[in-house]
């Protein structure tokens, strides 16, 4: 289970976080939701304690993770994979060596065992046989997918995913959805993904949080979503022009 207290980030004068608090349960699919730039991706990297909050706590099993050395630290990690935007594959190396770099820096499995590992994760995201291409050879929905391999090679206990659909098209958005629900079910695991695709959110989520203005102005089901009279809450997830959401203006 993670617990979020009164968690608060800011990046010089832009306030992004003010005192969220948030507990997500074991085995449940969680949607976090909201514009763009209001905290969503700055708060799954304040769960992986890659930044720091400027005030309150997570717990992670009911580990502080602000206050644990640095070894602790990589073995709490391990816990998680993390699905980022843009796959993040690394193009001088294949599939299968992409797949395997968790395993080859954090474990002392054999060579054969990695790559029974590696054949093992291609196979759960529909993706067998592929070991030996390079990211440029693969479609944006293949990257996606194999980056999903490398976040669950380690079997951890939570998947993050930060925007997982974005640039897909709607068929390959479709699949990516299932597939985390598949593996949500198979590996028992937690997950959190941050979107703006509602569709995304209808199909996933067990639960749905928004945040706005660095706060959670919502959380419940998607039944209860759609029902909600919140007028913020309903001008975002029907996409409307005219509400009290008005857009930023651009720099010139």
């Amino acid at each position: 289970m993670i617990k979020i207290r009164n968690l608060k980030k800011s990046f010089d004068e832009k306030q992004v976080l003010r005192d969220v608090t948030l507990d997500v349960q074991d085995g449940e699919k969680l949607v976090i939701i909201g514009r763009s730039g209001c905290g969503k991706s700055v708060l799954l990297k304040l769960i992986l304690n890659l930044l720091t909050p400027d005030e309150g706590y997570i717990l992670v099993d009911d580990i502080a993770i602000k206050k644990i050395g640095q070894k602790p630290l990589f073995e709490l990690r391990r816990k998680f994979g993390f699905l980022f935007q843009s796959a993040a594959l690394f193009d001088s190396l294949t599939v299968a060596e992409n797949i395997a770099l968790p395993l080859v820096e954090h474990t002392r499995l054999s060579p054969a065992e990695i790559a029974a590992k590696v054949a093992e994760k291609l196979t759960m995201v529909g993706l067998p046989g592929i070991e030996d291409l390079k990211p440029s050879e693969l479609s944006g929905g293949m990257r996606k997918r194999v980056g999903l391999a490398r976040a669950i090679v380690m079997d951890p206990k939570y998947i993050l995913y930060d925007e997982p659909t974005t640039g897909l098209d709607p068929i390959m958005a479709a699949n990516i959805d299932q597939l985390i629900i598949e593996l949500n079910r198979k590996l028992a695991v937690t997950t959190i993904v941050v979107t703006h695709d509602m569709q995304s959110v209808r199909k996933v989520a067990d639960r749905v949080v928004m945040l706005h203005n660095g706060r959670i102005i919502y959380s419940g089901t998607v039944a209860d979503l759609e029902q909600t009279a919140d007028p913020v809450v309903r001008q975002f997830i029907n996409g409307e022009i005219d509400g009290p959401i008005q857009p930023k203006p651009q720099p010139d």
